[in-house]
């Protein structure tokens, strides 16, 4: 059997790699156009172990997160890469907030959580002294992990099965298999895995599939605190998210290799690797903009959609989204940060795609949502992938084959 991976990110790292475990004589081959693997929403995420307590029970989401995080934490502690479980505050600041909160509670327990603690004004304060609000929710099982040295792991771990510039230009039938041509040359596959993250309805779409839903990017800017206001910030504090609203809000997040990161905002990219403002790609911009269920987006949620463009040009309204849980915060206590592009799967009534969305087709996979919690759920995404794959009958060889 030949297995081959398109993308590679930790998503199709890990399910190389667990293919590569579950199949030892199969052939596994990832294909990553860069120069090096993870080298964007992989590389460019805040760096959390998500547990599940925001996602809906019985979704696949909050099922890949809980088991997903666990297998996280053991894969870092066995092969010596930097994480700690540091714990997080989910803060309601209103009264208007705690029913809110009171049902990420309910939620983050149906999901089988561990040790969530609901918290008044002053105990929340024991742990973060700085934050404003009326309750908190601890999480004590979220934490931070360096997922750039998780997939470089995955990378080494794969025995030679990484082809990096190898950008796909097409992809056919030929006969019981797939022909996926390259910039690296062409390769085979009696699986077909497609984990092209943000060009991944892209990547289906060589293979046949219709992009009735498609990835439009958004990007997510950060600021990190100066050092001598690192003091305000202990461990990681979220807002309660708005459920009007379709993203979480910024929060605040330390960092694996120090410091504090503030944000993200969200904001249309202009390319789909555009982390910058003044990057533009016309074909991909265009490609967005003609899509129906941008529109339909935008027209549901005007309002947000200025504010978010206003707060990304503008550090005092930055500012302000972080003093509501972070009271002291100061504008001159932000530095530039980093930013990263979401590839969020869009439909055509203007729905963003919340859970994730696998596509079939014989001896085909298509991954063409994977969001938040992805990174920490990728070694179980990865199993759920090949199990879907057995259970379908996609996968021709089984036993170890």
């Amino acid at each position: 059997m030949r297995v081959t991976v398109i993308g590679g990110g930790i998503i199709g790292l890990a399910t190389a790699y667990r293919a590569q475990q579950r199949y030892p004589r199969a052939v596994v081959t990832v294909l990553e156009k860069e120069a090096q693997v993870g080298r964007h929403q992989s590389g460019n995420n805040s760096g959390v172990l998500h547990c599940g307590l925001y996602y809906k029970p019985g979704s696949v989401k909050a099922r890949m997160a809980v088991s997903g995080i666990r297998r996280m934490i053991a894969f870092c502690e066995e092969h010596g890469i930097r994480h700690e479980v540091c714990g997080k505050l989910v803060v309601a600041v209103t009264q208007e907030e705690v029913p809110r909160l009171e049902e990420l509670h309910r939620r983050g327990t149906a999901n089988g959580l561990r040790g969530l603690r609901r918290m008044g004004p002053e105990e929340m304060r024991e742990i973060e002294p700085h934050v404003a609000g009326v309750a908190a929710v601890r999480v004590p099982e979220e934490g931070i992990a360096d997922y750039k040295a998780v997939c470089a792991k995955l990378a080494g771990l794969l025995s030679g099965a990484v082809r990096t510039g190898a950008r796909v230009m097409g992809i056919r039938r030929d006969g019981a298999a797939w022909r996926i041509e390259s910039t690296a040359g062409d390769f085979a596959a009696s699986l077909l895995i497609n984990c092209a993250g943000l060009h991944c309805d892209k990547v289906a779409e060589m293979a046949g599939v219709d992009r009735d839903t498609r990835i439009v990017p958004f990007r997510g800017e950060y600021f990190e605190l100066r050092p001598e206001a690192r003091r305000l910030v202990k461990h990681l504090i979220y807002p309660v998210p708005d459920p009007a609203f379709p993203f979480l809000g910024v929060h605040f997040t330390r960092m694996i290799g120090g410091g504090v990161e503030c944000g993200p905002n969200a904001v249309l990219a202009f390319a789909r690797e555009g982390y910058r403002m003044s990057e533009v790609r016309v074909g991909e911009l265009v490609d967005a903009l003609a899509y129906p269920g941008l529109w339909a987006f935008l027209r549901r949620y005007p309002a947000m959609c200025w504010y978010e463009l206003r707060r990304s040009l503008s550090r005092r309204l930055f500012c302000e989204s972080l003093q509501r849980l972070v009271p002291e915060v100061r504008e001159e206590d932000l530095a530039p940060g980093g930013a990263g592009v979401r590839a969020q799967a869009l439909t055509r009534s203007g729905e963003l795609v919340q859970d994730f969305d696998f596509r079939f087709q014989p001896g085909a996979i298509h991954v063409l949502n994977a969001p938040s919690p992805g990174a920490t759920a990728s070694l179980a995404i990865g199993d759920e992938i090949l199990d879907e794959g057995e259970r379908r009958g996609l996968v021709p060889v089984t036993n170890g084959a």
